[in-house]
């Protein structure tokens, strides 16, 4: 539940005789989400020394996000967004969510500049929405090409975007963004290759009970790149889902290729590989049950077999309206050259973790989370 704080009106008395300034709200809202996770990594090498599993707490992407609201007249409003990450376990403050300014009318739709959100944030699933682990997310698999090493559009939020949302026109909508860079700072002036950029459109129709969606992302970074990490990346997503009563079961299908983008070897493809995946969930008052199997098949332009796959599931119970608990178990079976991990799991990520998988290794997670939004 949001809290709306104050209307701030910063006018005549403190200025110039009888001129006020527009009203402005401000309304701050949030998450902190913390686990306590149970990680072990099976398949190890024989070389490998150490141990195989450890005990830890994790971040689950927990923020604080300011809302401001101007209203202009005519149905037009000023809008900015300030989202605050907070590492509840390092207790540090990472980078910032979705953050953005712009302007928004229920007739013309809502265009901002900023960070944010594309390709992968239209979702199938509603695990993680919850008390359900992070790790545990299906975009583990979906979201990452090169036999699990390269995050496809980030696998996160784009900087340096202009973002367009359509109004809803009976339940149908599009949502269509450039970026100048998706990989970071702009790096056009100096380049002797090209100028990159990035651009996603997303159209999506919405009914009471299912969905259906399509996205299209492009990406070619700033002077190109002649490696799976550097290369242009495209990537194809279908996804959907439909409700019964307590029940909904989804579908997403997603194919991602990059190409080299330098060289004499302008073009080659360094990495084609689809993923599907298939979750289902139930709801039952207070009690909320989520399962998903996923799907990365074996990468056709790399050697070796690079295929993996994965099993979800999660219990979850509302405590309220804003606070819940939940226990989630997940498996990644990788093939001999995949190095597939859970999404945010690897080292230096929000699983507070120094170990990088290794080719071949099999993560298991068991994870119970906490969960309070306000």
């Amino acid at each position: 539940m949001k809290k709306k704080l104050l209307a701030v009106a910063v006018a005549g008395a403190l200025a110039v005789p009888g001129v006020a300034l527009a009203q402005s709200s401000v309304t701050i809202s949030g998450i902190f989400k913390t686990s306590f996770e149970n990680v072990d990594y099976s398949g190890r090498a024989a070389a490998a020394v150490g141990r195989s599993k450890e005990n830890r707490l994790s971040d689950d992407s927990s923020r604080i996000i300011f809302n401001v609201v101007e209203d202009l007249g005519g149905g037009l409003q000023a809008i900015g967004q300030a989202d605050v990450r907070i590492n509840m376990e390092a207790g540090t403050i990472g980078a910032t969510g979705n953050t953005h300014v712009g302007l928004r009318s229920k007739t013309l739709g809502r265009v901002f500049i900023g960070r944010q959100d594309l390709h992968y944030f239209n979702r199938e699933s509603n695990l993680t929405d919850l008390a359900g682990s992070l790790r545990a997310d299906s975009i583990s698999l979906i979201a990452f090409a090169g036999g699990g090493g390269v995050a496809i559009a980030g696998a996160t939020r784009t900087p340096n975007v202009i973002h367009y949302t359509s109004p809803s026109w009976g339940g149908f909508t599009v949502v269509a963004a450039y970026s100048s860079n998706a990989a970071g700072n702009s790096a056009d002036v100096g380049s002797v290759i090209r100028a990159g950029n990035a651009w996603n459109i997303n159209p999506n129709y919405a009914a009471q009970n299912w969905q259906v969606g399509y996205s299209h992302w492009n990406s070619k970074p700033d002077g190109g790149g002649v490696t799976v990490a550097t290369g242009d990346q495209r990537s194809d997503r279908l996804y959907g889902s439909f409700k019964i009563a307590g029940f909904k079961v989804g579908l997403a299908w997603d194919k991602s290729k990059i190409k080299s983008a330098g060289g004499v070897a302008s073009g080659t493809e360094l990495s084609n590989r689809t993923a599907w995946s298939i979750p289902v969930s139930y709801v039952m008052g207070n009690n909320q049950f989520h399962a998903h199997y996923t799907k990365a098949r074996d990468d056709r332009a790399l050697a070796g077999d690079n295929a993996a796959k994965m099993f979800a599931m999660s219990y979850q119970y509302t405590l309220s309206k804003r606070t819940s608990v939940g226990v989630t178990y997940a498996k990644i079976t990788n093939s001999a050259a995949a190095a597939y991990n859970f999404f945010t799991g690897g080292a230096g990520s929000l699983s507070n973790s120094t170990y990088a998988i290794g080719a071949g290794e099999d993560p298991r997670l068991l994870a119970g989370t906490i969960r309070h939004a306000f």
